[in-house]
């Protein structure tokens, strides 16, 4: 149930309409929007009644949810979310890369690594200090070493740190380093889990699990807004199909189908898709054509000596030039279309008589 209220209603007059839904025994969700301020309730096991609330002033309508994830869906908010951190943004009108090694490793490779793209204008550094990995006999990541080293990464050059929560019990030091809070693929069921990062005032990214659909993903996003936490940003990173040609399948289909149905960000991770790097060029490409907000891609200045997933990652030399393409392709999105005539695409019979 959402209670939308007037577009002049003041702070106190929300706070009445939340005062009234606690004491339906609901949980309000006030989300304030460049329209309307819609008040989503939640906790209800039926359909609410809103006889004690049809009194109050400053309500307009109540609009029925008919997702069962609430606070993800567009019902629930128009507008897009946008997360901002200081001067940063992911969502909106903006293209947000976050890039960056797989893991972290020694602090002079990873130092090198973030000056490099800090003089590139990359804003978000990714590496994980704990890594979930496949085999137990794989690098694990260096743990609380890890974290002091993204912690100097961001003192010394500014940028925002994305990594991943691996559980509970280290949530606490890796949240104090975060700027955002990744949770893995892996972790996209983990429901105790995002219940916990729910309660952070952190942004969190949330990547599409193996084998989830979209309203999985939703669900578990809605874990996390329902405790509190609404600066949620969504990542495909591909999905388990019958393909043998690269490591998942990346489902771009999923970009535009989430913005339909939800107002918040997403991003598309192409390094982990593709599990190869000649195809994370052309994924990234197609990312920003389907209006993916941002992309999260894996760098490293010598792949070959990366600690893990070296496979998937960019050189550092060939870095540039992907910024700058996907720059194009966003710009090229932006630009007002021409009113010159369409180019004419008819093929000439002469290039028939060629093919005899």
């Amino acid at each position: 149930m959402l209670v939308v209220m007037e577009k002049n209603a003041t702070d106190a007059q929300i706070e009445r309409v939340c005062a009234a839904i606690r004491t339906m025994g609901y949980e309000p969700h006030p989300m304030p929007g460049a329209q309307r301020t819609a008040v989503c309730i939640t906790g209800n096991r039926g359909p609410v009644e809103t006889d004690g609330l049809a009194g109050l002033p400053g309500i307009r309508e109540f609009i029925r949810v008919s997702k069962p994830y609430k606070l993800v869906s567009r019902e629930f908010r128009q507008e897009d979310t946008v997360i901002t951190l200081g001067d940063d943004a992911i969502g909106g009108e903006a293209l947000s890369v976050i890039a960056g090694p797989c893991s972290v490793e020694s602090p002079e490779t990873t130092l090198r690594i973030a000056e490099r793209l800090a003089t590139l204008g990359v804003r978000f550094f990714r590496a994980g200090a704990y890594k979930p990995r496949t085999s137990p006999y794989a690098f694990q990541g260096l743990g609380e070493e890890g974290l002091r080293i993204l912690a100097e990464v961001r003192d010394r050059f500014g940028m925002r740190i994305v990594t991943e929560a691996l559980d509970a019990d280290s949530l606490e030091s890796m949240a104090a380093v975060a700027d955002i809070v990744q949770i893995g693929a892996r972790n996209m069921h983990n429901t105790s889990l995002l219940k916990l990062v729910g309660r952070l005032d952190k942004p969190v990214l949330l990547k599409r699990g193996l084998a989830a659909t979209l309203d999985e993903l939703f669900m578990a996003a809605e874990y996390i807004m329902s405790a509190g936490n609404y600066r949620v940003i969504l990542c495909e990173r591909g999905i388990r199909s019958f393909c043998d040609h690269s490591r998942f399948t990346l489902d771009l289909a999923a970009v535009p189908a989430i913005r339909r149905m939800s107002h918040l960000p997403v991003l598309v991770d192409p390094s982990h898709a593709a599990g190869t790097s000649y195809m994370v060029e052309p994924l990234s490409l197609a990312a920003v054509a389907c209006g993916a907000s941002g992309l999260i891609v894996e760098v490293h200045e010598d792949p070959a000596l990366a600690w893990s997933d070296g496979a998937q990652a960019v050189p550092l030399s060939e870095f540039p030039r992907l910024l700058k393409r996907i720059q194009a392709v966003r710009a090229s999105m932006e630009a007002e279309p021409g009113v010159s005539e369409p180019p004419d695409l008819r093929i000439p019979p002469t290039a028939w008589a060629s093919c005899a």
